[in-house]
């Protein structure tokens, strides 16, 4: 029976030289590169260099070692195909039964502080691609492995049964795949960014798992958080749970929801939101402040809600949150006393957030449909170029302020979208109808005698009078809206009968 070789060349060498042990004590032969063959020596392995397998030495810094007929030969043969073991035996080609493989890190290095482009070239890996490929192609007759967590249940096989059952081998193979795909997704992704590529032909993109979730959006629906490699400081992604039960699918993307908002505004605020839309917003010169508007803006909605918030959570913003029942708070940090205080409550998830303020994010917007998937550039815009003023009446600096904070809150309220606001808090929030006019009546409803003499902003035009009409009606006294329906003048003539300031941006934040 002839001896099994196997063929051990790694980047992340953790736990190589027990495995590499446990072959050699059951008779395996081991074949090795550059510094795992180093390694393997200085443990006192007995080892064969790749270079005696070749007769050809490693060149070019290493970056040829395993090209070699020799080696994908002895990996890709079929061993019960007569034509093939006719080849190996006329071409010297030994077969090669195991490859051990872990490849250049190349995720590491794009992480790297002030990398330059030379390095990251250096750290995309040529051979063991071909390599662990190569074996998983072959896999009922080689056995391959990439990551270092397989190497006991391999050796446990090997040590009862003689080798690796069919089962493993394929599922090892399937590892090599998502592996090398995610890897040269990595490098594809880090071209195109490099080079501003947009819309290619053709996309791959690639996430790495940060955790499952208990369950999706209800209960008989699984799910899985996922996260990109690269831009997770400011993200949700990049977040650290500093107390609380675990996060749901619904926390995620309703505390997103929280966070997007929360980044239009630089003095201290608290968004509270509700289904990813904000339910009550509000701006002060403290976060003890902020947060009591933003809890009297909506004290309904608020409760079992999220609140992301830009500044440290001292001990007198935790002592206004903590008698009301939340799902989270994100924040940038919480001071010693606001953890003594919040960590009370046994559930309540507290979120640590580093930049939390964070906006420059080149990545896209994704959102799935059935069969495809909508790519769109973030919308990091508020406004473009100057504000138009189209009534006879322009707004006072107050009502400009607040017409701004509202207009900060709209763009990230789901469509059809009101917000309308009142000394930088939010009085009423009408998110995701059908009509504007159902959506200015519901935020009208919502907010009730705080209405009067707040100001309004919607996310597009008004296609009809009809909002200005209600609005005059609520005591509502300026707005600001996109523009850029063919009714626009009917809005205005309406605004100037009823002495209500209205400001047009020339651009709209639909959100859906």
């Amino acid at each position: 029976m002839r001896t099994k070789r196997a063929l051990i060349s790694v980047f992340d060498k953790s736990g190589i030289v027990d495995f590499a042990k446990s072959l050699n004590s059951m008779g395996w032969e081991i074949i090795s590169t550059g510094g795992t063959s180093k390694k393997l020596k200085e443990e006192g392995l007995q080892v064969k260099d790749i270079s005696d397998l070749t007769q050809f030495p490693e060149c070019f810094d290493g970056r040829v070692k395993t090209l070699h007929p020799n080696v994908e030969g002895g990996i890709l043969a079929i061993r019960d195909n007569e034509k093939h073991k006719q080849q190996m035996a006329e071409l010297g080609i030994e077969p090669i039964d195991m490859v051990v493989c872990n490849l250049y890190p190349f995720k590491e290095t794009i992480l790297k502080t002030g990398v330059s482009h030379e390095e990251i070239i250096e750290n995309i890996d040529i051979g063991g691609p071909t390599m662990i490929r190569a074996a998983a192609k072959n896999y009922p007759f080689v056995t391959v492995i990439t990551d270092p967590e397989d190497y006991t249940k391999v050796i446990e096989e090997i040590q009862a049964h003689g080798d690796t059952s069919l089962e493993t081998k394929e599922l090892l193979a399937a590892k090599v795949f998502i592996h090398t795909s995610h890897y040269d997704a990595l490098i594809a992704n880090y071209f195109s960014k490099r080079l501003n590529i947009q819309s290619p032909k053709t996309l791959t993109l690639t996430f790495e798992k940060k955790q499952d979730l208990r369950y999706g959006e209800n209960p008989h629906q699984s799910a899985t958080f996922y996260t990109q490699i690269q831009e997770t400081e400011g993200t949700l992604t990049g977040a650290v749970q500093l107390h609380g039960k675990e996060l749901s699918y619904n926390n995620i993307g309703d505390t997103d929801g929280a966070l997007e908002t929360l980044k239009e505004f630089e003095e201290p605020t608290v968004v509270a939101a509700k289904h990813a839309n904000p339910c009550g917003v509000g701006s002060a010169a403290t976060l003890a402040e902020a947060f009591k508007k933003a809890y009297e803006a909506d004290p309904v909605s608020i409760f079992g809600g999220i609140i992301a918030v830009n500044r440290e959570v001292d001990k007198a913003t935790a002592e206004v949150m903590s008698p009301i029942f939340l799902e989270v708070i994100v924040a940038p940090s919480f001071s010693e006393e606001a953890l003594a205080i919040l960590t009370k409550k046994k559930n309540l998830r507290l979120l640590q957030v580093s930049n939390i303020s964070k906006r420059d994010y080149t990545s896209p917007k994704a959102k799935t449909v059935l069969g495809g998937l909508l790519i769109q550039d973030m919308d990091q815009q508020l406004l473009d170029g100057e504000l138009k003023y189209v009534t006879n009446r322009r707004p006072s600096e107050k009502e400009l302020e607040d017409l701004l904070f509202a207009w900060k809150v709209v763009k990230h309220t789901k469509s059809n979208a009101i917000a309308i606001a009142k000394d930088k808090c939010t009085t009423g929030v009408g998110p995701g109808q059908v009509s504007r006019i159902w959506a200015l009546e519901n935020a009208i409803r919502q907010g009730g005698e705080r209405i009067a003499g707040s100001v309004m902003a919607s996310d597009a035009f008004f296609p009809f009078a009809d909002c200005v009409e209600a609005a005059h009606k609520a005591g509502i006294t300026a707005i600001i809206q996109p523009g850029g329906s063919i009714h626009d003048q009917d809005s205005i003539d309406a605004a100037n009968k009823y002495n209500i300031a209205m400001i047009f941006t020339g651009m709209r934040h639909f959100k859906h």
